[in-house]
């Protein structure tokens, strides 16, 4: 990877860019690693045009995006004209397939509590109403005026009135989901955001952008790991389970998943 090149046009560079705006915001640099995350090294080096401590042009891209959201910059912008300075561009790999048979396979479908919640309560209800307008003594003799009529032991509820225990509801969500492998989904409800994904065997399942309202679904027997920027705008459903956030806005986050309860530590 190359350290840096001068631009192409009277544009500043992306490191004299970032530098300028951070200045004119009132920044400093610690303030800026802090919203961030990315260490103060890093920060003075990308802002000399030395992206070489980033660990790659995709580090580097993740890096760009999250000073220029914390300076006030467009990060889109900044990015492409990295990749021009330094003739390089993300490339994600074909993974059509694996997304296909993703989206063709459905999801489990969780109880419906709620639904079994109200069906109980209307068997209750009609027993009850049974109960009260065939109520009275089984000779069938209509109650004396003046005398209250006396309730007969046939008009106890029969076992066969009984209603249904009523399932209860599982702890977690996770329990609908397989358990023999880790099933990760990314959905950008809050913003864009770009994500890498690789498998337990290093395989890279997807690298790219997620528009906001875009969902991505990764599965594995043993593990998923993932970098995820601008983690604020990511919601996490690991294993069935609703984790939220990936992470604060403009940060970026590496994670690792596997199979089981992503909470149980």
């Amino acid at each position: 990877m190359s350290i840096g090149n001068p631009p192409p046009d009277d544009r500043p560079s992306v490191g004299r860019a970032l530098a300028r705006a951070r200045i004119d915001a009132g920044l400093t640099v610690d303030e800026v690693s802090s919203t961030t995350r990315v260490r103060p090294p890093i920060v003075h080096a990308i802002e000399q045009d030395d992206f070489s401590r980033c660990g790659g042009d995709v580090y580097a891209r993740g890096h760009i995006r999250a000073l220029a959201r914390a300076v006030g910059l467009d990060p889109e912008s900044l990015v492409e004209q990295f990749s021009a300075e330094h003739g390089s561009s993300p490339s994600p790999t074909p993974v059509a397939p694996l997304y296909e048979a993703e989206r063709m396979r459905p999801e489990p479908r969780r109880p419906n509590w709620t639904a079994a919640m109200v069906a109980a309560i209307v068997a209750v209800v009609g027993f009850v109403g049974f109960t009260l307008f065939n109520g009275g003594d089984d000779s069938g003799k209509q109650p004396v005026a003046g005398k209250p009529s006396a309730q007969s032991p046939a008009a106890k509820p029969s076992a066969s009135h009984k209603t249904s225990p009523t399932p209860e509801a599982t702890d977690s969500a996770i329990a609908a989901a397989p358990g023999d492998k880790v099933t990760v989904k990314l959905t950008a409800d809050n913003g864009k955001s770009w994500i890498q994904a690789v498998d337990s065997n290093g395989k890279q399942l997807y690298q790219g952008s997620l528009e906001q309202g875009d969902a991505k679904t990764f599965t594995d027997k043993k593990k998923v790991n993932l970098i995820i920027g601008n983690a604020g705008a990511v919601d996490l459903f690991v294993n069935g389970k609703d984790l939220g956030p990936a992470g604060d806005p403009g940060q970026v986050q590496r994670l690792t998943f596997t199979p089981g309860d992503p909470e149980a530590g």
